[in-house]
């Protein structure tokens, strides 16, 4: 008889009880583990962003996989719970389990630490000779040859979204607020080209997303993959319409020019700030060379010479921010190019150096965990700022988030990406603003 090993992606409740915010990308890692599995197993992949579980009356599985993000992980913990009940053995992994391995396993049988490639054979042998780990540490395996996502065990309800793709994992820079590097390590590891490419060609969809955090890298060798990755693209004749997230080295008329060719038309920015004593508490130095060169503008309008929009991302209640700065930061983003934006409240997330940092000095507002995790979801203020009060964080993001998803300024920029890009971006871009809005009010952080 075949095993059946069930993967499953929570979410928050919001998003289980409002089915009209369900546009999901795909689970790609759950994919990938899905590729990993052995032939005689069965699988089944469920995304509460599509479909939530009936935890009344759960699928029947011989093994549970979970992977979740901090938001996410009291729910992975609620449906873990059940399926131990039943006496199935639960894994849970991803950045949450990464970083609190312990808090995890007082929910689920075995947490596998970081990347899952490398030991995910090791545990399914495990499972079958009954001797299952509590902890595998997957570490930083080498990324050639993967395997072939199983994009086949989807919903058909996927094809109307972007497909998703990774071309490399690692972080050399270790900011304070964020948890990559401790997950995906220092060291930048890149797949093969050509297996990217090949991958691409089996990707369904039209519209892809690259997942990586910097595709454009930090040297001169990961710039070089880049554009040859670019180039590769436009040789072998891919017709897809993509987008991919980068520093400002983007910006660069050799990498704009082959990205454009190979189908680029959006690029995802971290600007965070526009203000010099908030780049310079996140040690963002390239973009404090910007600011104190005033020619954040001159870049966006190279970007879009070369028919790319920019999506903007921008971090408000840093220690630096006054209500003044915060509201001159609002100000920044309606009086520039960028196509899109998205803003989120400063978020100490498990295993940071910030999240260390606010607990130790006594500024996180929700600390009853695991149950509180689900605050931490990058839209909701979850600790104390510096120099105002919480509640007043709040309101400001709220009236920040009511200028720049309001219905004109949407139909603003989407005229501007038109003419920027003269095709079908505009009106992605107007979507993934519009869902922006929609997805805001509804969880009630904008009025």
């Amino acid at each position: 008889m075949r095993k059946k090993l069930l993967l499953i992606q929570p979410t928050i409740k919001q998003y289980r009880e409002k089915s009209d915010l369900s546009h999901p990308n795909e689970p790609l890692a759950l994919e990938i583990i899905a590729g990993l599995t052995p032939k005689d197993w069965e699988i089944q992949i469920i995304d509460e962003h599509i479909e939530a579980i009936r935890l009344e009356d759960p699928e029947e599985a011989d093994l549970v996989g979970l992977t979740a993000y901090t938001s996410t992980a009291p729910r992975a913990y609620e449906i873990a719970d059940v399926y131990k009940r039943r006496g199935i053995p639960v894994v849970m992994g991803g950045i949450h389990a990464s970083m609190l391995t312990q808090e995890a396993l007082n929910f689920v049988h075995t947490v596998v630490t970081g990347e899952v490639e490398g030991i995910w054979g090791e545990i399914i042998a495990d499972f079958e000779a009954k001797e299952m780990q509590r902890i595998y540490n997957g570490g930083y395996p080498d990324l050639k040859k993967l395997p072939t996502p199983r994009r086949d065990l989807l919903p058909s309800h996927y094809r109307y979204s972007a497909g998703t793709i990774q071309t490399g994992r690692g972080c050399p820079h270790n900011c304070e607020f964020c948890s990559v590097t401790l997950f995906n390590g220092f060291r930048y590891r890149k797949t093969p080209i050509d297996e990217i490419l090949d991958a691409l060609e089996t990707i369904p969809q039209k519209i892809v997303l690259f997942l990586d955090d910097n595709l454009i890298g930090y040297g001169k060798r990961d710039m070089e993959y880049a554009i040859k990755l670019f180039q590769g693209i436009n040789e072998r004749g891919i017709d897809k319409i993509f987008s991919v997230q980068s520093s400002f080295k983007f910006a660069q008329e050799k990498v704009l020019k082959s990205a454009s060719e190979s189908g680029c038309r959006l690029v995802n920015i971290g600007i965070e700030a526009e203000d010099t004593a908030a780049l310079k508490e996140m040690n963002k130095r390239l973009n404090l060379k910007l600011v104190n060169n005033a020619n954040y503008e001159d870049l966006f309008a190279l970007i879009h010479r070369y028919g790319i929009a920019i999506d903007g991302n921008f971090i408000y209640g840093l220690d630096a921010d006054t209500p003044e700065k915060i509201r001159k930061r609002t100000d920044f983003i309606m009086d520039s190019d960028l196509d899109m934006m998205r803003i989120s409240p400063l978020t100490p997330l498990p295993g940071t150096r910030l999240f260390k940092k606010l607990k130790e000095e006594g500024r996180l507002l929700y600390t009853n965990f695991p149950e509180d995790w689900e605050h931490y979801d990058l839209q909701k203020v979850a600790f104390k700022p510096a120099l105002m009060k919480p509640d007043e964080l709040t309101d400001l993001v709220r009236e920040s988030k009511a200028l720049i998803y309001s219905e004109e300024s949407i139909e603003h920029r989407f005229q501007k990406t038109l003419t920027v890009t003269d095709d079908v971006t505009a009106y992605m871009v107007k979507a993934f603003n519009l869902g922006y809005r929609h997805v805001s009010r509804v969880l009630g952080y904008m009025d």
